[in-house]
């Protein structure tokens, strides 16, 4: 076990329940301060991570050719599968939410031949579109309730049920990992979900959405429009 590892995962305050908290527990400048105790291919990999998660903007440039081939490129090269689940559902919730808003605004046929979605999903939506939760209820059960939240316009209640959504599966996750990467990439995780939510009022909810959904979430763009 890496001491050095030891002394980070050690050095990090408790973050709390995610909706109780008004402040997460460590300011951003500081958990990036503690982070230097990676090792340096750690460091590289735990951005490579963000950038994928969708943790920091993203530059434009960015194509939604060269994200898929960096989406797919980490899932087949990690070895750790704590991170390929955590990477295959943060993909799981995109494309599911932005299968839902193509739907919402219109789109009576599955977008087939079409860059929409990331993941394993996109050709079992496409082939249940009109059912009303395309058949997932079994596999996310989360999907029905978003589903009725965003078409009530409701994006402050689906964005807490996303984000409990990802909350849950972090710490289903983190069972096992408390001094390794993995449990390091999970706590970093759970700190942007705090953030944002101590962040959060219906307006920037609203936005956030939009860019999830409309825009994407910049490395996103053109794939989930």
């Amino acid at each position: 076990m890496n001491t050095k590892y030891i002394m980070l995962m050690s050095s990090l305050p408790y973050l709390g329940n995610l909706f109780e908290v008004k402040q997460p527990a460590i300011s951003r400048l500081k958990l990036k301060s503690r982070l230097k105790l990676l090792r340096e291919n750690d460091e590289i990999l735990l951005h490579r991570i963000a950038s994928l998660l969708g943790w920091s903007r993203q530059s434009p440039e960015r194509t939604d050719a060269r994200f898929v081939a960096e989406a797919n490129g980490f899932l087949e090269e990690t070895h750790s599968s704590t991170l390929h689940e955590l990477l295959e559902r943060h993909f799981d919730i995109l494309t599911i939410m932005a299968a839902f808003r193509r739907r919402q605004r219109g789109e009576n046929q599955p977008p087939v031949g079409q860059s929409w979605g990331v993941g394993r999903w996109g050709g079992y939506i496409e082939r249940h579109w009109m059912e009303p939760n395309f058949r997932l209820e079994g596999m996310f059960p989360w999907a029905p309730e978003a589903n009725r939240l965003l078409s009530a316009n409701d994006l402050t209640a689906l964005e807490r049920l996303l984000a409990g959504v990802n909350w849950n599966m972090l710490d289903r996750l983190g069972v096992g990992h408390e001094f390794d990467f993995d449990a390091v990439v999970i706590y970093v995780s759970r700190w942007e979900l705090v953030n944002r939510c101590c962040s959060y009022n219906r307006e920037a909810a609203v936005q956030r959405f939009r860019e999830l959904v409309d825009s994407g979430i910049e490395e996103f763009k053109d794939i989930l429009a």
